[in-house]
């Protein structure tokens, strides 16, 4: 009897078309009619609006310049725009989102998020978790897309007792998921650089 061997499947990764078919706008496509895009508030949302920008970085310290980035956070009194928030303070917020998509920039391999400042929420044990932003990451040569969160420096007080900060056991992989805060041009801005592999990193969760 012979035997037939049948050729490896080729692998499939996010790209390299991830920004035609999710963030079409940037490539220079106009194919929807609502753009999603990384802008998450509007003239009346409530709260302090603020910045998050970074870069992505691959295993060798080289940009990743084709990354996509999805933003999903709690408004500034920490409720989600979501049927399913469970929190039972604060109210939802009609301006605000809380859910967006940016893309790294061809040449200068920055993204942004404009948005707030989030609150304070309950996770599911109950035990309060500092303000943070979730992020999911893709790129070309990422099988599956990569969870991460973004804490900010400047709420020392609630990131010491986030349940999830202190569950990683060393402080230099806690300061992976700090973003640091400076004023450009009357704006803060929070800086929140990625490092898909190496020695620095990024915290990335099973979700």
């Amino acid at each position: 009897m012979s035997v037939k061997y049948l050729k490896e499947t080729a692998s499939q990764t996010a790209g390299p078309y991830v920004h035609i078919g999710l963030a079409p706008h940037q490539a220079g496509f106009d194919i929807f009619q609502n753009n999603f895009d990384n802008n998450l508030v509007g003239a009346t949302t409530r709260g302090a609006q603020i910045i998050i920008e970074g870069r992505v970085f691959d295993g060798s310290g080289s940009l990743v310049r084709d990354a996509l980035l999805e933003a999903w956070q709690a408004n500034s009194d920490g409720r989600y725009n979501h049927p399913g928030d469970r929190q039972k303070t604060g109210s939802v917020d009609p301006n605000f989102r809380g859910w967006g998509r940016a893309c790294t920039d061809f040449e200068s391999g920055i993204y942004r998020f404009y948005t707030v400042k989030p609150g304070c929420v309950a996770g599911r044990s109950g035990k309060v978790q500092a303000p943070h932003i979730s992020l999911w990451v893709v790129a070309r040569g990422i099988n599956m897309g990569l969870n991460t969160r973004i804490y900010f420096a400047d709420e020392e007080k609630a990131n010491e007792s986030d349940p999830i900060l202190r569950g990683i056991e060393l402080k230099k992989r806690r300061d992976t998921l700090i973003a640091q805060p400076s004023q450009k041009d009357g704006k803060t801005v929070y800086t929140f650089d990625i490092v898909l592999q190496g020695d620095s990193e990024t915290v990335f969760f099973d979700v």
